[in-house]
């Protein structure tokens, strides 16, 4: 099935699959100028050349060679070179990702890669290689004494919040995918899922003028996009991420 009619399967099985009618635009607009965001209604366009696979490169190897953060677990978590207009943005590897080497390697991983598979038709390795793979943090925090992975504190997020402007300068994207509260708060405002999942906005991130989708974590341990309204919102996410022009020239 071409992209065109995934999206529009997606569109019949949800309510507005992605396609906001004008009184929900309208609603939409009231509330992002509330919280200083603008629902984007066009796909931006940017003139910049697409870096070479050998910079990208580069920039991982020095990202690799970080040893800003003495509370983090090496080896610093990378995904491909890709030098993509597409930057999906996660929170922290977990235990597993640093032995395996790559981004999203576990279970939240493979829930990921299922959604990506039954909306655009890509597989785990059409994705790693049309996708540029980031996050708030790039190592392991930790288990905390109560169980459960660590949150990064602030000043690991800051530390590693100058490779991802780094990533922004040199891929110049025209959509960012954060997955997880943690990543779409370092582009959006804090604000239940429910009222940022399922949309897309213009936003403003360093600099850069950007489209935004943003999507739930994929963990097991969060029952979100398992339940209503988190499935149906899930749904509109994913067709939006389909339509977006970017996504259908990967």
């Amino acid at each position: 099935m071409v992209a065109e009619e995934r999206v529009a399967a997606l569109v019949m099985v949800s309510a507005t699959g992605g396609e906001l009618l004008a009184a929900d635009l309208l609603d939409i607009k009231a509330d992002c100028l509330s919280r200083n965001i603008r629902p984007h209604l066009r796909p931006f366009v940017s003139s910049v050349a697409n870096p070479s696979v050998a910079v990208v490169k580069k920039h991982l190897a020095r990202l690799q060679a970080c040893r800003l953060c003495r509370h983090m677990h090496r080896p610093v978590v990378v995904g491909l070179p890709v030098a993509s207009r597409i930057i999906l943005v996660g929170q922290a590897p977990g235990d597993k990702e640093p032995e395996l080497g790559r981004p999203f390697a576990w279970t939240a991983g493979r829930t990921l890669f299922k959604w990506f598979h039954a909306t655009l038709g890509w597989t785990e390795e059409d994705t790693r290689n049309r996708i540029y793979f980031a996050a708030v943090c790039r190592c392991f925090p930790g288990k905390k004494e109560t169980g459960g992975d660590r949150v990064p504190d602030c000043g690991e997020i800051a530390n590693c919040a100058r490779w991802l402007a780094g990533e922004f300068k040199l891929l110049q994207p025209r959509l960012v995918l954060p997955v997880g509260k943690l990543a779409i708060t370092q582009f959006m405002p804090a604000a239940p899922l429910s009222d940022l999942v399922g949309q897309s906005f213009r936003i403003e991130y360093r600099g850069h003028l950007i489209d935004c989708i943003p999507l739930p974590h994929p963990s097991g341990a969060s029952p979100w996009h398992r339940m209503e309204p988190g499935k149906t919102l899930l749904r509109q996410a994913l067709a939006l991420v389909a339509a977006h022009p970017a996504v259908r020239a990967a």
